[in-house]
Formats: C-alpha cells, sequence, structure tokens
C-alpha cells in the first residue's frame, strides 16, 4: 500500500466538494451556497485544488450512490480527477449506514481521502475509519428516529383531530392549516356532483365539464377517474379524513387501520343528502360492476321493488310488474294511477312548497357563483393567450412553440366562450321567473295532463322525484328522491308547456 502521509499534507492536491441539501433543509434556510463557499474556504486554506462541485441538492439521504453526480463522483476518484472529497458534515454524505461504509471502502481501494468538516474525519487513517464507520451508524440512527417523530406526530393529530397541511382536495385551499372553500373550484366540484346523480355516468360528467371549458386543477381535462376522486371525498359534505392510506411500495399504497385516521371539520360545498347520493349511486356501480345497459323500457324499471327485497319485471307480453322470486304482481296501469294521485297529494303539500322556495334561493347563489367562476376561467385563458403572444412579439419563443400553447389555449377559450351564454340564461331564468308558492301549487296540473304525456317525460318526471317504489301485497309504498329544485321544476314547465 501507498503512504497516504504526503498526500494528505500535499498542496497540491485535486479536490472535490459534494454538497447535498434535501428540500426540507432548504426550506429551512440551509442553503447550498453556503455548504459550497464553506468547502471552498476550507480547501483554499489547506492549498487543495478545486476541481468539481457535485450537486444533489434536493437529495434525499436515505440513497445517494445511484444519483448521476454521485456515479459521476466515483469516476473521478477511479480515474485520479480528484483525490479528496469535502462535505460539510457527515450526514449529507448519505444517511445510510451501508452506503458510507460502501463509500469509506471504495475511497479506501482508491487512496482518496473523505473530509467531513464538522466531524474533521480523515479516513486515511483506522482511526478516521472506526470513527467515521461509529459516525455512520449514529447517522442512520438520527434518520430512522426522525421518521419515527414524523409519524409518530401525524397519528397524534389524526387521533385529535388536527388537521395536517398536504394538498387540499378540489374546492379548498389551506389557509392558517384550516380548509378554506376556494369558490371557483367549488363551483365546479359543486356541478359535478348535481351531474352525476342527473346522468349517473362519471365519463359523461366528464365530457360535459370538459366540453364547457372547465378544466382540473393542474390544467387538465376531466377524466371519469378523476371525476370519481371528487365525488368520493368526503369533505365536500363537510368533514375532511386524512392518514388513510400508506405506501408500501413504489407504486403500492394500502389503508391504514381506521383507528388512525383523522379528521377535520370544513365548510361543506354541498349537501350530506346530495353527497351520500351520489356515493351510492357509486357503491351500487361498483357491485353491479357492468356497463350501462339500455334506458328502461317501462316506467318503473329499476325502481319498483317486491316487499320480499327482489325487484319487480314486466314480462314480454304480460302487462303486469312481478316478482320472480316470490310471484308478487302487480298490473302496469294500477301502478301508474297510484304514482299519478301521489304527484298530486306531493305538489299539494304546503311544507314542501316553502322548502321548496328556499332550495329556489340556494340555486340561484349556486347558479351565480359557477357564472362568476365561468367568467373567471374566460379571462384566465385570455390572460395565458396575452402572455404567449407578447412572448412571441419578443421573440422569446419560436412559431411552433407559439402554436402549441396557443391553440390549445384558444380551443379551451372557444369552449368557455360558447358555455356563457348558456349560464347567463340559466340564472336569468331564475332571477326572472323565481317560483312563487302559486306557481308550485299550479304544479299540479300534472295530475290533469299525465295520461297525455309521452313516455318519456314521464320516466324523467318519476327519476327525479322518486328513488323507489316497494310493492306488497295491497299496499303500496313510495319513497320520494328529494325535493326538486327550482331549477329542476322550471325546466319541466317550459318542456312540458306549463306556466
Amino acid at each position: 500500500m501507498k503512504d497516504n502521509s504526503f498526500k494528505n499534507n500535499s498542496t497540491d492536491k485535486n479536490v472535490g466538494i459534494w454538497i447535498r441539501v434535501s428540500t426540507e433543509d432548504q426550506a429551512q434556510g440551509d442553503s447550498p451556497q453556503h455548504h459550497e463557499e464553506r468547502a471552498k474556504a476550507y480547501a483554499k486554506s489547506r492549498g487543495w485544488n478545486v476541481k468539481e462541485v457535485y450537486d444533489l441538492a434536493g437529495q434525499s439521504g436515505k440513497a445517494v450512490m445511484q444519483h448521476p453526480e454521485a456515479k459521476r463522483m466515483m469516476k473521478d476518484i477511479e480515474n485520479g480527477h480528484i483525490t479528496g472529497l469535502i462535505f460539510s458534515k457527515l450526514a449529507r454524505l448519505s444517511r445510510n449506514r451501508r452506503e458510507l461504509e460502501d463509500f469509506s471502502d471504495f475511497f479506501n481501494k482508491h487512496q482518496a481521502d473523505l473530509i467531513s468538516l464538522s466531524e474533521a474525519i480523515d479516513t486515511s487513517t483506522a482511526g478516521g475509519r472506526m470513527f467515521f464507520h461509529l459516525l455512520g451508524v449514529f447517522a442512520q440512527w438520527e434518520r430512522e428516529e426522525i421518521t419515527e417523530r414524523v409519524n409518530a406526530s401525524v397519528l397524534t393529530r389524526a387521533k385529535l383531530g388536527k388537521s395536517i397541511n398536504g394538498k387540499a382536495p378540489y374546492g379548498y385551499e389551506w389557509k392558517d392549516r384550516k380548509l378554506i372553500v376556494l369558490p371557483e373550484e367549488a363551483a365546479i366540484r359543486r356541478k359535478a356532483y348535481e351531474l352525476f346523480v342527473q346522468t349517473r355516468r362519471k365519463g359523461q360528467v366528464a365530457r360535459q365539464l370538459n366540453a364547457a371549458g372547465y378544466r382540473t386543477r393542474d390544467g387538465n381535462i376531466w377524466r371519469d377517474t378523476s371525476i370519481a376522486r371528487i365525488l368520493e371525498e368526503s369533505s365536500a359534505k363537510g368533514v375532511y379524513v386524512f392518514n388513510t392510506m400508506k405506501q408500501t411500495g413504489t407504486w403500492r399504497t394500502e389503508a391504514k387501520p381506521e383507528s388512525e385516521w383523522g379528521q377535520a371539520q370544513c365548510e361543506p360545498i354541498i349537501s350530506e343528502e346530495l353527497w351520500n347520493q351520489a356515493n351510492q349511486l357509486m357503491e351500487e356501480q361498483l357491485k353491479a360492476w357492468k356497463k350501462p345497459g339500455p334506458a328502461p323500457v317501462h316506467l318503473f324499471s329499476g325502481l319498483a321493488h317486491c316487499i320480499c327485497g327482489s325487484k319487480m319485471y314486466v314480462a314480454a307480453n304480460n302487462p303486469k310488474y312481478f316478482c320472480r322470486k316470490c310471484t308478487n304482481k302487480i298490473p302496469i296501469v294500477d301502478l301508474e294511477n297510484v304514482i299519478r294521485e301521489e304527484l298530486k297529494a306531493f305538489f299539494g303539500q304546503s311544507e314542501r312548497i316553502a322548502q321548496h322556495l328556499k332550495e329556489a334561493g340556494r340555486n340561484l347563489v349556486e347558479k351565480s357563483e359557477l357564472l362568476e367562476t365561468h367568467r373567471k376561467e374566460i379571462q384566465k385563458v385570455r390572460d395565458e393567450m396575452k402572455r404567449t403572444h407578447q412572448l412571441y412579439v419578443e421573440d422569446k419563443i419560436t412559431a411552433q412553440g407559439f402554436g402549441e400553447f396557443y391553440k390549445p389555449a384558444e380551443e379551451r377559450l372557444n369552449q368557455l366562450v360558447a358555455e356563457l351564454p348558456k349560464l347567463e340564461a340559466e340564472v336569468d331564468f331564475l332571477k326572472v321567473n323565481k317560483l312563487s308558492a302559486e306557481d308550485v301549487t299550479h304544479e299540479a296540473a300534472i295530475y290533469d295532463r299525465w295520461p297525455k304525456l309521452p313516455p318519456d317525460d314521464k320516466r324523467k318526471i318519476v327519476e327525479a322525484l322518486i328513488e323507489k317504489v316497494v310493492i306488497g301485497h295491497g299496499e303500496i309504498d313510495i319513497t320520494f328522491s328529494h325535493i326538486p329544485t327550482s331549477e329542476e321544476l322550471c325546466k319541466n314547465q317550459q318542456r312540458l308547456g306549463f306556466r
């Protein structure tokens, strides 16, 4: 083995500087520039020549040997380009004990030095190598202890119901460690729930939002998977649930025990009833796990249930709904007459009218918020197009680059502008034709005109009002799904010719 004593004390030594400052360290003001200047000053005081700087800023210390800068450094050691590496302290080289030992063996093999400024380590001596290994053990212990403290903190906050920072769910933003409603996103998320309950198709909701010019928070188009995420997330009804999943692999996660989950209250975007309705539909679709079938032929298909719990069907050339399990049955015409009478009673209740008027006011506010969000999106896209055009005028981007940015923005602007008059018309209609109690009472005209309504209109009314019909022996129980909104009733009036 060569005598390293002269090499270590040489004033003609070529060295490299190793910089690894994690993102968390930088957030706390520990800059890479500070570490570089410190190492250069030390090399200058020793008369050494700084040949290279290996910058791993932002890289975690768990594993660094496969990093491109680490490989470059080791190649420079192998070919003799440098004979020493300076770093501020051992934990900056690596926090992994196994890697620290591998670095030590590698440098010893190539008769190069590791210089840790804080610990004053020189691995050319036996004592220095022993001290190096010992501090390596402490470095890994420090990392594992930090991980345990972070995990314990998250678990404690979850059990106490305190929120934690992270990406806010769509429709919200973090302010002072609390979730605050973000109006421009909340209006779109609310519309997604309403569209899903109406269409029962996540893909259809995505298509309608995209066609209207709306995009996700990251500016991407909506897809059925992104729609599912915002529908399932419970913050919309006022309860934010966090610390529910853990990483089990590079791409794998699994649910944590519910005892570790946390909850934080936030302002709801929609009613709990609407959230439950949407999620119940998704749960039923998941259980069914089949593509949507054709539209129902009979008026109460999918809604009629036997008292035994089974669905009731209408066989070909048979004018009755029947249960395959217990042979319970009812003539189609009889069931339709019962529903007709229930509709008359439904629109004749004063308390429902009062609730309806309250709902009408809320819908006007929500629709106005959506219109305002829509206008802001139009202005946002126009501003982006203006900035892109300015860059092109100033020759800061090429014609090709201009087209790549400008064309998608122009396409989206056209979508937004095309949708704007529709939203404005809906808001105008709600403002001018806000229904009075007499208007709602007049809907009892459905009772008189029911026999003449087309089957499609009858089905739409039934789907809008009724969740389930249970048919027993001599008894019929009708569950109304929800109070119709003013928008639904207004559209029904327009479509069916009521004024």
